[in-house]
């Protein structure tokens, strides 16, 4: 028969704990708190408290910034998860002297720190510019999408929550309806009881859209059309990317590409990035003069962006700065001959999608058939559209225009086909552009354009990749932030310049000398 060591859990045992010898050298926390107590300069958060005659002591800034820095270097965002991490956790116990914060401490302490962040990151580049970390030769900038902490569900115009309201109202009265015409039997009061409830909710939400569309306005877009709001956080934005439609923040950032060092951060609740760009740079200038007064970062630097930032005023701006930037534009890779065959899989997912979606597909100018002599065109139902105007200027580029005839366009069976608003659009126009006119000067966005093709551009703009993608990899998958735990843009831009932050120190925790921390 087996014979098996004595155990009972009926026991206990007191265990001595000397904090000072729990953050061990050569770890994260060890780095973490050397650097927090010795290099960096935390003086400004004294002017958060004035409680120096009068008033409760408060938690040490350091304390908080410790096990805040280490709780997101874990993933750990929820303030209530730090709070019983410093109860549980030996690691947060040493760092944190054993206080006890509560998570209402934690909460507040991150989401008014919106002026301290700043001098926070910039005293952490320093750190990292000390130590050689920053090449100064190339920055690569670009975006990272992530959901906020509300629902694109409560998103939508001034006039789509009006319909919702309908919508609602018109559930209620239903619903009350059918109450009215049941009898009064046991099993239809458990449904009756059931659905109260469900009305109630229906009501709250009633209440909630009308109070947000009595105190806001539509928020007007770059064309002054009303965009969508949304009536949990406003400041977030419907953004598209590669795994459908969310609700969220854009967190762009500034990457040199030696140690792929976050050299500016921001968020933007705005889907599209170009305009970013120039606050991005403005911002990299402003951190890099206040750890080195009077340097002009961009005198030696490059830039690279993908074609998200590739804008007229954009490109207009770089030149404008002096600044030697890399854009590229969005048929950059339909001019490259490397990706000649990339089309054959892209034709195949749209038409697959298409496919799936049951959209409509419109007749573009390839469909149409141009007489050599330009005098006319023909559409896809075979019907002739007669010259409107030659040597046309559009945009900058010199076109012969075609439109078709009322008696031919209107009674087209392909008219859905043919244009994208057939129930508004009584006729079809068409151009065929013969190049770029003589007389237009030309833009920034073509020299960048002849810029960016040349060998020496497709050579620099080959590193974009490999030095923006990096951190965002690192944030998201190594740190765990996959998604905004706070709401508004001024929480939500201290929150991802504290995971940036957190992703230097581990880059001058993974780089500095032996001993240097």
């Amino acid at each position: 028969m087996a014979k098996y060591k004595p155990y009972s859990y009926a026991q206990g045992q007191l265990i001595p704990v000397m904090f000072s010898k729990q953050i061990l050298p050569g770890t994260f926390e060890f780095t973490l708190s050397q650097l927090i107590d010795n290099e960096i300069d935390l003086s400004i958060f004294d002017t958060r408290f004035k409680n120096d005659e009068t008033g409760s002591p408060a938690y040490d800034p350091r304390i908080l910034l410790k096990i805040i820095l280490f709780a997101y270097s874990r993933g750990i965002t929820s303030s209530r998860r730090i709070t019983r991490c410093c109860e549980e956790n030996i690691i947060f116990m040493a760092l944190s002297a054993n206080s006890h914060p509560h998570f209402t401490t934690i909460s507040n302490f991150i989401s008014t720190m919106d002026r301290e962040i700043i001098e926070l990151f910039r005293e952490i580049l320093l750190v990292c510019d000390e130590l050689g970390l920053i090449g100064r030769e190339m920055f690569a900038v670009d975006g990272c999408k992530l959901p906020s902490n509300a629902s694109k569900e409560w998103s939508g115009t001034k006039a789509d929550f009006k319909k919702k309201c309908v919508k609602l109202e018109n559930v209620i009265e239903r619903i009350v309806k059918k109450h009215r015409e049941m009898d009064n039997t046991e099993a239809n009061k458990q449904i009756v009881e059931r659905d109260t409830n469900y009305i109630s909710t229906l009501r709250k939400q009633l209440t909630k859209i009308r109070t947000w569309m009595n105190d806001n306005d539509d928020k007007p877009g770059s064309s002054g059309k009303p965009i969508k709001s949304n009536i949990t956080d406003n400041e977030s934005a419907k953004m598209k990317t590669s795994k459908g439609v969310i609700q969220g923040y854009n967190g762009v950032a500034m990457v040199d590409d030696t140690h792929q060092i976050i050299v500016a951060a921001e968020a933007f609740g705005e889907g599209q990035e170009y305009g970013s760009l120039e606050p991005m740079v403005k911002r990299t200038k402003e951190n890099f003069e206040s750890i080195r007064p009077a340097e002009n970062i961009f005198e030696k630097a490059k830039l690279t962006a993908d074609s998200g930032f590739n804008s007229e005023k954009n490109m207009k701006m770089l030149a404008e700065e002096g600044i030697d930037g890399y854009v590229a534009d969005r048929f950059f890779r339909k001019r490259d001959p490397r990706f000649d065959n990339v089309g054959r899989y892209k034709e195949r997912s749209q038409k697959e999608r298409k496919r799936r979606e049951n959209r409509r597909k419109l007749f573009s100018t390839e469909d149409f058939f141009f007489d050599p002599e330009l005098r006319f065109c023909q559409c896809p139902a075979g019907k002739r559209l007669y010259r409107s105007g030659s040597n046309v200027h559009v945009r900058g580029f010199l076109a012969t225009k075609f439109k078709g005839q009322k008696s031919a366009c209107m009674p087209c069976h392909l008219r859905s086909q043919c244009l994208r608003h057939p129930e508004k659009t009584e006729i079809r126009q068409v151009a065929f552009f013969h190049g770029r006119s003589p007389k237009a000067p030309e833009t920034f966005s073509e020299k960048m354009r002849r810029k960016i093709d040349s060998a020496l551009g497709k050579l620099i703009y080959s590193k974009r990749i490999a030095t923006a993608e990096p951190p965002f990899a690192n944030i998201r998958h190594t740190l765990g932030l996959d998604r905004f735990s706070l709401r508004g843009k001024v929480k939500v831009n201290c929150q991802w310049l504290l995971y940036c932050a957190v992703h230097n120190l581990k880059k001058v925790h993974s780089y500095a000398p032996s001993g240097a921390t």
